[in-house]
């Protein structure tokens, strides 16, 4: 399997996502509260304002508010620059103390869901349903898929369309964000219902 994520309208920026190992962290990292396009559009545009290199040691090695400068440049890379700014610089920190500064060792050589979730979750800014959503990514976008990924992944390893792992083509997105809506109207009519049966 050709390992593709064609979720921004820039095929530069989608390639880079499946390229650079960091790429895919910091575009996972900023996405919330933003559109995913927004989000994985992210890392091309720093890597492109920071001379054409992508290093998580030398953004570690960056004073933060040199950074969060990159970050508050126009066009913004997130809504909320400064604080994703400091969240990209404790990532790329630990990345450069835990894995010599290679994010692929993140998940290199691991042998299961199980191992690669433990991995993932202990990224700075990486919440239970993020590392869930990146191990996804990576099996079914990456093609690394430790035994029982699924499993680590729920409940993202299904076939249904919950997120940007799932975006695997044209049309993949307008699914996703389907779903959610469903998802959300689903979790309001509920709501809605539990308090009517109280009144």
């Amino acid at each position: 399997m050709a390992a593709s994520m064609p979720v921004t309208n820039n095929p530069d920026a989608n390639k880079l996502l499946v390229s650079d190992p960091l790429a895919l962290l910091i575009g996972m990292l900023l996405d919330q509260q933003v559109p995913m396009e927004w989000a994985f559009a992210g890392p091309l545009t720093l890597k492109e304002r920071l001379g054409g290199t992508l290093d998580a040691t030398a953004i570690a090695a960056m004073a933060p508010e040199e950074l969060e400068a990159l970050f508050t440049q126009k066009p913004a890379l997130h809504r909320y620059p400064g604080s994703m700014a400091g969240r990209t610089h404790e990532l790329c920190t630990f990345i450069a103390e835990r894995y010599d500064g290679d994010a692929g060792k993140v998940w290199k050589g691991v042998r299961s869901g199980d191992e690669l979730f433990r991995r993932v979750r202990e990224l700075p800014g990486y919440g239970e349903q993020k590392a869930k959503i990146l191990v996804a990514i990576l099996a079914k976008r990456l093609g690394k898929a430790p035994a029982g990924w699924e499993e680590a992944a729920t409940p993202y390893g299904d076939d249904q369309p919950r997120s940007v792992a799932d975006v695997d083509g044209p049309g993949a997105l307008e699914r996703v964000r389907a779903f959610k809506q469903a998802q959300k109207q689903a979790a309001k009519d509920a709501k809605a219902s539990t308090r009517g049966a109280r009144a």
